[in-house]
């Protein structure tokens, strides 16, 4: 089991079981890129990971990722940052500048303002279009049934698209979301999956993840400002 105090160990944990659990499945990735999700962490716990060898951060907040990791100096320049939380228009600009990944494409809107932005600055971060399987009416995420609106509109925008992301309902099993989530995948025509997170990375992977996004389970429980 991770450990509360040691993200090197934590890390070391979850990379075997990754492994693990990917060479003993038939639905699985050849390869599973784990997501470090670092939000409301400070910088040293991303350099501790760093030491350890990690390499992918997740960040939620577009302006706490800004801050937190231009500190890192050079190390960032190793670094692929994917932002996971849900992106405003607004904050655009700021996420094409900062991220190498965004996760949580989900709508027209956030589409024609990204294909503006990625055109002006002439920079190219890797999308994902997040799902929202569970049609949760209160969580981020494109409806499946328009899905492949969306994709359209993101080709017409000159916007290639990687992959796909979800995040199941806390109430239901998520095997079911993963599995749905994979055959949306490969309906469209794509490779990537970025599904699972601390309580059920294992499963995700076993259901062809290609990215995991693992927070406490490598840094320890949240500690949220009231």
């Amino acid at each position: 089991m991770p450990s509360e105090n040691n993200i090197s160990s934590n890390l070391s944990v979850i990379r075997d079981q990754i492994e693990d659990t990917r060479q003993n499945s038939n639905m699985s990735s050849e390869e599973v890129c784990l997501v470090a999700v670092s939000k409301t962490k400070p910088v040293e716990a991303v350099i501790e990971a760093y030491v350890a060898g990690q390499r992918v951060f997740g960040e939620n907040k577009v302006q706490e990722a800004q801050v937190k990791f231009s500190d890192l100096g050079q190390k960032r320049d190793d670094i692929e940052l994917h932002l996971i939380g849900p992106l405003q228009t607004n904050k655009v600009k700021e996420a094409v500048q900062t991220f190498d990944v965004i996760q949580t494409v989900d709508r027209p809107k956030l589409v024609k303002a990204l294909s503006k932005e990625i055109t002006k600055q002439d920079r190219h971060p890797k999308l994902f279009i997040q799902v929202n399987t569970g049609e949760e009416e209160q969580k981020a995420g494109v409806l499946p049934k328009d899905l492949s609106e969306l994709l359209d509109l993101c080709e017409a925008e000159g916007l290639k698209v990687s992959g796909l992301m979800c995040i199941p309902p806390v109430e239901e099993e998520p095997s079911l979301h993963f599995s749905f989530l994979s055959e949306l995948a490969k309906k469209n025509g794509l490779d990537s999956l970025s599904m699972g997170m601390s309580s059920d990375y294992e499963l995700a992977v076993r259901f062809g993840a290609t990215h995991v996004r693992v927070g406490s389970s490598i840094f320890g429980e949240r500690e949220y400002s009231k």
